[in-house]
């Protein structure tokens, strides 16, 4: 059974219990009369059993058996109180025009008490000519109009307020539900943004580093027999890169394990050691600067580094090692300028330009910096990559 379905036969069953106790408290006093006030006690506890269910039924039935009592001339009873329930549910329950519909009988009905008790009751109750005594007679109506239209309005007010009370707390409600779904999706992003940046800095760790260990494997193994010393070197560069990458995606994983990591991120300063290490694996790296330094935020470094590492990665992996490497920064009062250009190998894949991880992950990291990049194959087989670094304001924490 739908929720919303339960919810309402819960509501009826409460309703029902409610106007079968109001009716059996009535009941003794229905008696007293004739067949008519049971009849009208009928509809009256009828109307209190489905006022929430159905409101514009209940307002209708209500005035069914208004209209019956007064036709019999009957006198007020204790069901007449009935009236203040369906009225209240009008304001509280129904639509918007039942709800103004409640209004109305509300008015309305104080006018029809007004002259039924006031005239009719008086004219055909088999009262005294009241001809005599209308100043009485206005007085009267006067009280039993303010009485009748006081009661019948603050029940329907009170309606109207429980309204506003309720409408308000499913605002609130909606409201924060609202906030927290906008905050889950503000985290999925943060977090979505996080494994991101992690997984481009374990693609540029793992690719960088296995190709300086495949590199230096090759040439200890064609070394081994002429240059035994040679072999030793490289297997201790090996070993030492090894070692690295293993740290820093250690580091890289225990990020992956908690909300913030505080692994060690590369800055400027480490690009030295970068091109000395590429060096080693066997890299002609011929590295210029121009310009004066202006400062690089964390992030901008950052992304200095890592484009800067996997570019001269691809160069290693893709290009003829016996050609130079032409690594280019150059400074201007509002930017970086990276450049690599590199010859690649004959044998080397014709996607290796394009859409594997590498260039997109330096494409982002540009662009998340508020900068961009630029690869492509020139004549000749050079491969030419350029990456553009807005400067910023150097923060706290690479100050």
């Amino acid at each position: 059974m739908h929720p919303t379905e339960r919810l309402s036969r819960g509501k009826l069953t409460t309703d029902v219990v409610l106007a079968t106790l109001f009716s059996l408290v009535s009941l003794p006093f229905a008696l007293l009369g004739n067949g008519v006030d049971l009849v009208a006690l009928v509809l009256f506890g009828t109307a209190l059993a489905v006022r929430r269910l159905s409101p514009a039924w209940s307002l209708g039935i209500a005035w069914a058996g208004a209209v019956l009592q007064m036709l019999a001339l009957r006198d007020l009873q204790l069901y007449d109180a009935a009236v203040l329930g369906v009225l209240y549910s009008t304001a509280a329950h129904g639509g918007r025009t039942v709800k103004w519909l409640g209004l109305a009988s509300a008015i309305v009905g104080a006018f029809v008490a007004t002259g039924y008790l006031g005239l009719v009751k008086t004219l055909f109750g088999g009262s005294a000519d009241p001809a005599g005594e209308v100043l009485q007679v206005l007085l009267l109506l006067g009280i039993l109009f303010v009485g009748a239209i006081s009661v019948l309005v603050l029940a329907w007010t009170a309606g109207l307020l429980m309204r506003a009370v309720r409408e308000s707390r499913e605002t609130r409600r909606r409201e924060e539900v609202a906030t927290r779904e906008r905050e889950l999706a503000e985290y999925r992003y943060a977090v979505e943004q996080e494994r991101n940046r992690i997984a481009r800095d374990m693609h540029d760790v793992v690719a960088h580093s296995l190709a300086v260990v495949i590199a230096q494997a090759d040439g200890a193994r064609f070394a081994a027999a002429a240059r035994p010393e040679a072999a030793i070197d490289a297997l201790e560069t090996v070993s030492t890169v090894a070692r690295r990458a293993l740290g820093d995606v250690r580091l890289l994983l225990a990020e992956l394990r908690h909300a913030e990591g505080e692994a060690p991120q590369p800055v400027l300063d480490d690009l030295g050691e970068l091109i000395a290490e590429m060096r080693r694996a066997g890299l002609d790296v011929r590295f210029t600067e121009s310009g004066v330094r202006v400062p690089l935020g964390a992030g901008h470094q950052i992304a200095v580094y890592r484009i800067a590492q996997e570019g001269l990665t691809n160069a290693l992996r893709h290009g003829d090692t016996s050609s130079p490497v032409e690594f280019e920064l150059a400074w201007s009062p509002s930017a970086v300028r990276l450049v690599i250009e590199n010859v690649l190998r004959a044998d080397a894949p014709t996607d290796a330009v394009g859409f594997r991880h590498g260039i997109p992950g330096m494409r982002e990291r540009a662009q998340l910096s508020g900068g961009g990049l630029q690869v492509e194959e020139t004549a000749g087989r050079r491969f030419r990559l350029v990456a553009e670094i807005p400067a910023s304001p150097m923060t706290e924490a690479t100050a």
